[in-house]
């Protein structure tokens, strides 16, 4: 996929992602020559029935696994373009190793590898192809959208014809196992760092949960960083929901969008069964203190490294989202802090967590009332909600 930047290391950029394309399309070759070995090119014993059956379960698997990674990650695969994007070449990279491992195996096995080869390569489809549409919305500031798809096909088109022309020559002269698994691991090391450099390049302007909290810690010490800033502080990979310290340690863990129904002090269930429950009403006023709030955070335990639930009005904005993550952090920071303290472990649960909610809620509210237009003179857009990663709930609160 080609990065188009705006930057004076553009044409840089747009090297590597070329470089990158060229690499993967004579790794390509090598793989399908393993593939043809496989199913029988040469073999007479080979039966075309067996190669079109193979085909099917390679279909078919490939098929099955897209629908169950599309519902389990379809919602995270934008706020987490720059990740997918590049964890879709890794994917891509894995399955021209195991095509060119197949041929050294027994054909039940052979079977098993291809398959599973076929799913890995459908898996780097879809999150690439929903990579690159995000980061082509992302770089298409003037509506050029239509355009820049374009130039990124036409440029595709071009370095795949080039990759096939030296790939051929590439697959003639490379014959032997040991030149074939040599030239193949410097192309995929070749394919892998240019990703990793040109996804690297990439200054996203939404605020996702690892930027938003980023952003947070630089907003503590006063300063309004620019996307450009923290694009060079964040991490390409990052497990979900993880909270982290100015320091870059772990506090804890976040989800956002849950029900009421987590596990929860606060939250309890009628014997009869989950359709009626106990609210604690001192959690709940707590909460809706402020009535421009728009998000109810609970708090799981308050260990080292507490779980925290941010369950989302109907009318939530991005906004309000990311006070609420701010919250969670707010929360993880203070739970560090007191458990440093062996007293804090001998206050009444529930009424330490209430206490915990209430001494950390005014925080993430002024810095966002105090830096949101600042943030968003500085390039972050604050409109498109990236901190959602999954299929949420909304809830509606009505006056008694």
């Amino acid at each position: 996929m080609t990065i188009w930047t705006a930057s004076p290391t553009s044409s840089i950029d747009s090297f590597q992602d070329s470089l990158q394309a060229f690499a993967s399309s004579i790794a390509g070759l090598l793989s399908s020559r393993a593939v043809l070995s496989s199913v029988g090119v040469s073999d007479a014993t080979a039966s075309p029935t067996a190669a079109l059956l193979l085909s099917i379960l390679q279909e078919s698997a490939g098929r099955i696994a897209t629908i169950i990674f599309a519902d389990r990650f379809g919602t995270a695969l934008e706020p987490e373009c720059k990740m997918y994007r590049l964890l879709a070449d890794v994917l891509n990279d894995f399955a021209f190793v195991l095509d060119c491992l197949s041929p050294a195996f027994p054909k039940p096995i052979r079977v098993v590898i291809l398959s599973f080869s076929s799913v890995l390569r459908a898996l780097c489809g879809v999150a690439a192809g929903s990579a690159k549409a995000s980061l082509s919305a992302h770089f298409a500031r003037w509506g050029n959208l239509g355009e820049l798809n374009a130039k990124d096909s036409s440029q595709e088109t071009v370095i795949s014809l080039m990759g096939m022309m030296v790939g051929s020559l590439v697959v003639s002269w490379v014959t032997s196992p040991q030149a074939t698994w040599t030239t193949l691991i410097f192309l995929l090391a070749v394919h892998l760092e240019t990703n990793r450099r040109a996804v690297r390049a990439v200054s996203m302007r939404t605020l996702n949960r690892q930027r938003a909290t980023l952003v947070y810690h630089h907003l503590n010490r006063g300063y309004v960083p620019t996307p450009e800033e923290v694009s060079k502080q964040e991490r390409i990979f990052e497990w979900d929901g993880i909270l982290r310290d100015a320091a870059d340690a772990i506090t804890g863990h976040c989800l956002v969008g849950t029900s009421v129904a987590v596990p929860s002090r606060f939250v309890t269930f009628a014997r009869s069964g989950k359709r009626s429950m106990q609210v604690n009403s001192q959690w709940l006023s707590e909460n809706l203190k402020t009535r421009d709030q728009r998000y109810l955070l609970t708090i799981q335990d308050r260990s080292h490294r507490p779980q925290t639930f941010i369950i989302l009005h109907k009318e939530a904005v991005t906004a309000d989202i990311l006070t609420g993550w701010w919250h969670a952090l707010a929360i993880a920071r203070e739970c560090a802090r007191l458990n440093s303290n062996k007293r804090s472990a001998e206050d009444d649960p529930d009424d330490a967590m209430l206490v915990l909610l209430a001494r950390t809620a005014a925080e993430p509210a002024r810095l966002m009332q105090t830096y949101k237009s600042e943030l968003g003179k500085a390039g972050w857009d604050l409109d498109t909600n990236a901190l959602e990663t999954r299929s949420s709930r909304r809830i509606s609160i009505a006056a008694p």
